[in-house]
């Protein structure tokens, strides 16, 4: 296909890895390209780069000031009324260090203690350990999949389980490594299941303002009281504006419960937020808007791109529906050559093809035979990555190298 030029066609694989990123790290593969951590190669936006850099003239290497900390809030409310609808009171709004750290606080604080969790899968690796590490057991339910293969939430299954006694569901919207936006009566359904249960849903927006191709995020306490009641909600900038070594997420309270135990628990789970962080997420909701239809422009052609090159170079490769993220979940199973059912071909690709991206198994049982690719990198270097993924890859049944 053909594409407008544009700027970020020029990055070079040399570039990115000078950047100091783990994404581009060349101490163990130094001409590996970078196609698995969720970071983009397209740096970030103008105004977020200068609120950074005023964070740094004016030396806000401290705990940040309440001043700073109410701009976020602020800038987060309006961002979620304008681009989804959703009127949230800045007062909602609290900093974090991270959406990973609002993970463990829905399961230390905010769901019944010591129930099990579920996880429907694929999922973010994290929400597979993280609970295990805090004590508690994790239920894998695979999605289900139409006859596009797009992905669905196992309801009846997961009924099944919070009748058993599970008492949280964790869930990424948009999805990750699915790419999946959430419509909203699925949204509803899954509220009213969860709620009629007492149990919650931890809600990981982090993806939210990278929806594509026309689609819209819909925050899942937006939808009915119901919503409200069985959400925790944590998102960041950090995805859509490339920030994720500053440190600093949002959680947006919507359940009057969480709000009294946030009063206890609110100044020590804030604490690792930090104040550029604070500051650049700030700057991304409230001017980086401009910046952020270029990457999403700039990604609906690269999902194109992988399209026409996975078409002509692999074929039988089977790419889910990407509604959101830059994240491309991908079936390899049938370019396995002689090898095992359950070949890695992250280590494959890594050893062979010098690209590395991340193990579908890492998402689940699920993902056994699937890869994550990171798209969000420059037009010619993603072409070379399927070109590199092609000479390595074989059909199931054949022997590789040919012999």
């Amino acid at each position: 296909m053909t594409t407008d030029p544009h700027e970020w066609d020029a990055l070079s694989a040399d570039e990115l890895r000078g950047r100091g990123s783990v994404k581009w790290d060349p101490s163990a593969h130094p001409e590996v390209l970078g196609a698995w951590v969720a970071e983009m190669d397209f740096g970030t936006a103008p105004a977020v780069l200068e609120a950074w850099q005023e964070s740094a003239r004016l030396l806000e290497f401290g705990y940040p000031a309440p001043s700073l900390v109410s701009a976020m809030s602020e800038a987060t409310a309006l961002w979620h009324a304008e681009q989804y609808g959703w009127s949230v009171d800045p007062a909602d709004v609290a900093p974090l260090a991270d959406v990973i750290k609002g993970l463990e606080l829905a399961i230390t604080e905010f769901s019944a203690p010591g129930a099990p969790v579920i996880v429907p899968t694929p999922a973010y690796m994290p929400f597979l350990f993280v609970p295990e590490g805090l004590g508690r057991e994790v239920i894998q339910v695979p999605m289900l999949r139409d006859d596009h293969g797009g992905f669905a939430l196992d309801l009846q299954r997961i009924d099944a389980e919070l009748s058993a006694g599970a008492g949280l569901v964790i869930l990424a919207n948009p999805g990750n490594p699915t790419g999946k936006v959430y419509r909203r009566d699925e949204l509803v359904a899954l509220a009213d299941l969860v709620d009629s249960h007492g149990a919650r849903v931890f809600s990981d927006e982090i993806h939210a303002p990278l929806t594509l191709f026309g689609n819209r995020h819909v925050p899942l306490a937006s939808v009915s009281a119901a919503g409200a009641r069985v959400a925790i909600t944590a998102t960041s900038a950090s995805k859509a504006w490339n920030l994720p070594g500053l440190k600093c997420a949002q959680l947006i309270l919507s359940a009057d419960r969480d709000r009294v135990i946030w009063q206890s628990i609110g100044p020590m789970a804030s604490h690792g937020a930090s104040t550029p962080g604070i500051r650049a997420n700030t700057a991304a909701y409230s001017a980086g808007g401009d910046w952020l239809r270029q990457v999403r422009d700039y990604l609906e052609n690269n999902y194109a791109v992988l399209l026409e090159e996975l078409a002509e170079a692999l074929p039988m490769a089977r790419v889910a529906p990407l509604e959101a993220t830059y994240l491309c979940w991908i079936d390899l199973s049938a370019y396995r050559g002689d090898g095992p059912a359950d070949v890695d071909f992250a280590d494959l690709l890594l050893e062979e093809a010098g690209v590395r991206v991340n193990s579908g198994a890492a998402f689940g049982e699920v993902g056994v035979g699937h890869i994550r690719l990171n798209i969000a990198t420059s037009r010619p270097i993603l072409r070379e990555i399927v070109q590199r993924m092609a000479g390595v890859l074989v059909p199931t049944g054949a022997a590789r190298g040919g012999e």
